[in-house]
């Protein structure tokens, strides 16, 4: 069930989104060669402590960490733990925040030192179709219009999209109807209305969009070792067009 908010209910989601992009960012700035993927799992718990919000992931069906960080050909739904990061290593992170009982939920890819121009093509494409997307995230529009854009513009740079993982809709649950594909055909899919919130989250890869599930049943790599990026936002569906919720005002 596709469930519309209230403007009180928005107002909490624009405190949790904007608890979760600060978060984010500040891990972002803390991703660096010989840094630990646990040192910015506690930094995350710090900047979601400070505004007052709760991690979304932290528990959320067993996951043990604030935040999922996941490195080159890992996907997504990596565990923080002792791994150090290296020069040259693409470091995804996916940061959600609870605040009065929704949620905020964005994701993005950084840079540890110098990486290949493969690498930041691939981000700037991942990203990109983020923004292709959300010109189709509109009132009356559906949620297929979002998807085949993303799809178009990833797969016209000669990427793949990962297509066992998708974007989600949001509120008091982490996710929520709609399931929002980067995939498939324009004019399909749920309708789109004016309060609705929804999380866009392209997942390319640079070779084929085959994954796989590593041994601790989380952690999502590509199938052929090929890297992968990831970018998401949480965003609110307007008469207008669309918000973006997950917005750092620090």
């Amino acid at each position: 069930m596709i469930i519309k908010k209230t403007e009180q209910q928005i107002e909490k989601m624009r405190r949790a989104g904007r608890a979760a992009a600060a978060a984010l960012s500040a891990a972002g700035r803390a991703v660096a060669p010989g840094v630990s993927t646990l040192a910015i799992d506690q930094v995350v718990r710090k900047v979601l402590k400070a505004h007052n919000a709760t991690p979304s992931f932290l528990g959320y069906g067993g996951f043990p960490a604030a935040v999922c960080i996941s490195v080159n050909e890992q996907v997504i739904h990596g565990i923080p733990g002792g791994r150090v990061i290296a020069e040259g290593d693409i470091v995804k992170l996916d940061v959600g925040a609870i605040v009065s009982g929704y949620h905020g939920d964005c994701a993005d890819t950084f840079f540890a030192g110098e990486v290949t121009e493969e690498a930041r093509h691939l981000y700037a494409v991942t990203r990109q179709s983020f923004y292709e997307g959300i010109l189709h995230a509109q009132h009356g529009k559906r949620v297929g219009d979002i998807s085949h854009a993303v799809q178009s513009y990833v797969e016209s740079h000669g990427f793949s999209v990962v297509t066992a993982y998708q974007g989600h809709g949001i509120g008091t649950s982490l996710h929520e109807d709609p399931a929002v594909p980067n995939y498939g055909p324009a004019g399909k899919g749920a309708r789109l209305y004016e309060g609705m919130t929804i999380c866009i989250e392209p997942m390319v890869n640079a070779g084929k969009k085959d994954i796989l599930v590593l041994p601790d049943k989380w952690t999502v790599v590509t199938a052929d070792d090929s890297l992968s990026c990831h970018y998401e936002n949480t965003i609110l569906i307007t008469k207008d067009g669309a918000e973006i919720l997950t917005v750092c005002e620090e």
